[in-house]
């Protein structure tokens, strides 16, 4: 909202002097916010230590000592786990973030399709790339289909009324059944 009350203000016709002192102005304006901002930010970081890191005190005893490293152990200890769970978080947020932009993807068709190579691939190979080596299937489709007997140009030359004539009738029906029986 500033930005346009700021561009507004400058896109008026104003003189080129008043317009330098103007920003002038606010780049002063803004620099003092923004060292304000950084000792604010260096007094909480001062005081956020003092809070959490108390002065350190060196015992004088043996005992004292190894007391003070076990307690600063078990501190280690659990900043460890503490940084293990964040870590774990984050990369559980991470991973529904993907997920979220993949179905936002799916939802929106606007995902670039990518160019498909031609391979050339026999029918066998394909079926044990998809398969697998376990299993040995064969395309062999011509073994699967039945033969079938040319006729020949003799049968096919004869008079076609000769043909009707022998089929015509029950007879006729009777020997086209046994014949191709």
């Amino acid at each position: 909202m500033c930005n346009v009350f700021v561009c507004r203000f400058f896109s008026k016709k104003m003189p080129l002097s008043r317009r330098n002192y103007l920003k002038s102005l606010l780049l002063q304006i803004g620099q003092s916010i923004l060292e304000e901002e950084a000792q604010n930010k260096a007094q909480e970081k001062q005081s956020y230590m003092e809070e959490t890191c108390p002065s350190l005190s060196l015992p004088q005893t043996v005992q004292d000592l190894q007391e003070l490293c076990k307690k600063l152990h078990k501190m280690v200890d659990l900043v460890d786990d503490e940084r293990y769970d964040m870590e774990l978080k984050a990369s559980k947020s991470d991973k529904e973030i993907d997920d979220l932009k993949i179905k936002l993807q799916d939802l929106k068709g606007k995902f670039k399709k990518p160019a498909l190579k031609r391979v050339r691939m026999s029918a066998d190979a394909m079926l044990a790339a998809l398969l697998g080596s376990k299993h040995k299937v064969s395309m062999d489709l011509r073994a699967n289909l039945r033969q079938v007997k040319k006729e020949t140009k003799e049968e096919l030359s004869g008079d076609w009324r000769k043909n009707v004539e022998d089929k015509a009738g029950m007879d006729g029906r009777k020997k086209m059944f046994e014949t191709e029986a």
